[in-house]
């Protein structure tokens, strides 16, 4: 029989507060994905990168799951949840199909 692992966490409260984020910009290489998260907001030029995480491959699919996991559960409790009106080009997007990251836009 399988045993349960419990993780006794803490959060510092100034990580408790959160960071607002509407906008993840994910990359790869063979060892690791890194997702930038940051928040585009009228007015700016550019979105301002606030947070970055990097994992490995196999974490990223675990997030994978938890993420689809928690949505499904989300929308069984809450409804569907809207996209707005964004054409479905599958589940990623190009940054630089975005104007302000196209040619001649900001390069990280």
């Amino acid at each position: 029989m399988e045993e349960k692992k419990e993780i006794s966490l803490e959060i510092k409260p100034d990580i408790a507060k959160g960071t607002y984020s509407n906008l993840a910009i994910i990359t790869h290489s063979h060892s690791e994905f890194i997702i930038d998260f940051a928040t585009m907001l009228p007015g700016l030029p550019k979105p301002d990168i606030g947070n970055r995480i990097i994992m490995t491959p196999e974490h990223a699919k675990r997030l994978l799951n938890a993420l689809m996991d928690n949505v499904t559960k989300y929308e069984n409790q809450f409804g569907l949840i809207s996209l707005g009106g964004q054409p479905q080009q599958g589940n990623a997007f190009n940054l630089g199909d975005l104007p302000q990251f196209g040619p001649g836009g900001a390069k990280s």
